[in-house]
């Protein structure tokens, strides 16, 4: 597993190219958000969305997969997004939440019968850039953990490494100390009476 070092604050396009290139073969990434370090994978390539969830013990016909967006018109090519939630998209995001939308048709076919998806559009610049740069989002889910882990475990990218071996992710991308809380989720599918199903870092006001 080759690991990239990216920093938010400068990033490193030649990687995120790198990055990409793998992501467009298929590969699996473990790369930072402004919550948990996540796995993710092309969000249109059918294998590598089954890898993900193989890795996370995911069924998608059960649990809500979720996407990164570098933004949200990036967002509304895969998701519903009315008036309201549009507003609230706006003024939370980017930002440490998971939005679960109405799912659009263009989503692969692991969302097929899935009539929502979650969406995310992390305060994090290398998760947005390789959005950008892959031209449609990640699907992404974040590392296992487990109550006896310790925090440096599931924060620190050598750590993480470490651990990431048992994943075999193609790659992985230390973007510096990450975040020990998850994102808040947010039940979206009636945007007029927003409900928050998990509450973590994000706060609504």
């Amino acid at each position: 597993m080759e690991s990239l070092t990216i920093y938010p604050s400068s990033i490193n396009q030649r990687f995120i190219e790198q990055a990409c290139d793998a992501l467009r073969d298929g590969g699996i990434i473990v790369y930072p958000t402004d919550s948990l370090y996540a796995i993710g994978c092309d969000a249109l390539n059918q294998k590598a969305i089954e890898r993900v969830c193989q890795i996370k013990n995911l069924n998608p016909q059960k649990n809500t997969l979720s996407i990164i967006c570098a933004d949200i018109s990036q967002a509304a090519e895969y998701a519903r997004i009315d008036n309201a939630a549009y507003q609230l998209l706006r003024q939370y995001t980017p930002g440490p939440f998971t939005f679960i939308l109405p799912a659009a048709t263009t989503l692969p076919k692991a969302f097929k019968g899935r009539r929502t998806v979650g969406i995310r559009i992390p305060d994090n610049a290398i998760a947005r850039a390789l959005c950008a740069e892959l031209g449609n989002p990640l699907l992404t889910t974040s590392i296992p953990t487990t109550d006896e882990m310790t925090e440096e475990e599931i924060t620190y990218p050598a750590e993480i490494a470490m651990r990431a071996e048992q994943w075999q992710p193609d790659l992985l991308i230390d973007g510096g100390e990450g975040s020990a809380t998850p994102s808040t989720i947010v039940d979206l599918t009636d945007s007029r009476s927003p409900e928050i199903l998990r509450q973590g870092l994000g706060r609504l006001d």
